[in-house]
């Protein structure tokens, strides 16, 4: 990877974006269309924390103009694969002679991502497993990468998000980046998820190959399934199961081990023949504290009786709000949006209603950012449980909100585990 010629093209991307935004924020009609299509083009080919960055976007589907959040989810499923002939130079320096230790691999990846993509490779005595292998030269360039990509979070201050706010975003990013460089402690964090769920009939994770992993190639069985993006077509009741599994597994990860897995597009989840939930790529964990869970579930109640005022209160608690006069309106029509999911009963999530309600006010919240700055240190998990509902949402769940919740507010009113 060419240093000085990424940071050129990743310049001209964020230039073209922020013209973007900006005529937006002027009023004008900004073509998102035609910004995310060279998005997609550009990010796709040079890889990388940008193309990260707009991976994570993409999940914002309730916030970004609908054409630019369809083309950044191109991104996710049809990334443009790294030629064989580079991906074979890691795969040497990682093992020597690649015949000494493999029977055969695959040169057209099955999956490509933004820091590595998958083959599928057998060994010889006949064990298929698929190797995920970092893009090569990766590592020299992170940190250029990373600052372009502080370049183009800048912009937000054109939506009176405070820089202090910025930065500490910035540095969730980049720290959650740079770990996913380390194929060794997905390994790690792979064979920790495969103990903890060990008596789980109902969740698959793959193995690590121990013999074959290094810090640039992580060696995993071979787990064949369905991606959740490709279940739209199942059986109604096969996407039921898969959701109700989903649904069930966050909870756990939330309030059992004060974690959750926070790359959650809808590739890393597939169902096997069986129906299991399968669960790829643990190169992103992140902790929640059980005092950060009170604080939203704080949130969610006040949203849940339609209360301005609490919800500021909450707000303000959580360590955002900043700034004069609380947008009592906003938070009306927000939760008068949100309500209906949590209405008593089985609720359709695939309700298209309910998120043209959030993205009708998407531009009033961005309106209102100078008041709201929601704190810095929930960014990442937001973002994470947006993309897990949006999971939800793909396999078009029908699940009883207001019974799967009523238990985690009481948990929060006593502000105790339990």
């Amino acid at each position: 990877m060419r240093e000085r010629g990424r940071t050129r093209r990743l310049f001209g991307l964020g230039a073209r974006a922020g013209g973007a935004m900006l005529k937006a924020r002027l009023g004008g009609e900004a073509d998102w269309r035609s910004l995310g299509e060279a998005l997609f083009e550009g990010l796709s080919e040079l890889k990388g924390p940008a193309m990260k960055l707009a991976q994570v976007m993409s999940q914002w589907d309730d916030l970004l103009p609908p054409e630019l959040a369809d083309e950044l989810a191109r991104l996710q499923r049809q990334a443009q694969p790294m030629p064989w002939e580079k991906i074979r130079t890691t795969l040497e320096a990682e093992y020597g002679d690649l015949k000494a230790h493999f029977a055969t691999i695959e040169e057209q990846p099955f999956a490509s991502a933004s820091m590595g993509q998958v083959h599928r490779a057998t060994t010889h005595n006949g064990e298929t497993l698929v190797l995920k292998v970092q893009y090569p030269g990766l590592a020299d360039v992170l940190e250029s990468d990373l600052s372009q990509v502080r370049r183009l979070m800048r912009l937000g201050r054109w939506f009176k998000v405070s820089q202090a706010r910025l930065d500490a975003l910035f540095e969730e990013l980049a720290e959650s980046l740079r770990g996913e460089l380390d194929y060794r402690a997905e390994a790690a964090a792979l064979t920790r998820y495969r103990q903890r769920y060990a008596d789980n009939d109902d969740i698959v994770i793959p193995a690590p190959i121990e013999a074959f992993c290094t810090s640039r190639v992580l060696a995993m069985a071979y787990v064949p399934g369905t991606p959740l993006r490709e279940m739209d077509q199942a059986a109604d009741d096969l996407r039921q199961a898969l959701a109700v599994r989903l649904a069930d597994w966050m909870t756990d990860e939330l309030f059992t081990f004060g974690e959750l897995h926070a790359d959650p597009h809808a590739g890393n989840f597939a169902a096997d023949g069986e129906g299991r939930l399968i669960i790829y790529d643990l190169g992103a964990v992140i902790p929640v504290p059980k005092a950060r869970l009170q604080q939203m579930l704080k949130l969610l109640q006040a949203t849940l009786e339609e209360d301005p005022m609490a919800m500021d209160t909450a707000l303000l608690a959580m360590g955002g709000r900043q700034g004069e006069g609380a947008p009592l309106s906003l938070y009306r029509e927000s939760a008068a949006a949100v309500a209906p999911l949590f209405a008593p009963g089985e609720q359709d999530l695939g309700d298209v209603r309910v998120h043209r309600r959030l993205r009708d006010l998407s531009p009033r919240v961005w309106a209102a950012m100078d008041r709201l700055q929601p704190p810095a240190d929930t960014l990442l998990l937001s973002r994470t449980l947006n993309g897990h509902y949006w999971n939800l949402v793909r396999l078009q769940a029908r699940l009883d909100m207001a019974g799967r919740a009523r238990p985690l507010l009481d948990w929060a009113r006593q502000g105790k585990a339990g």
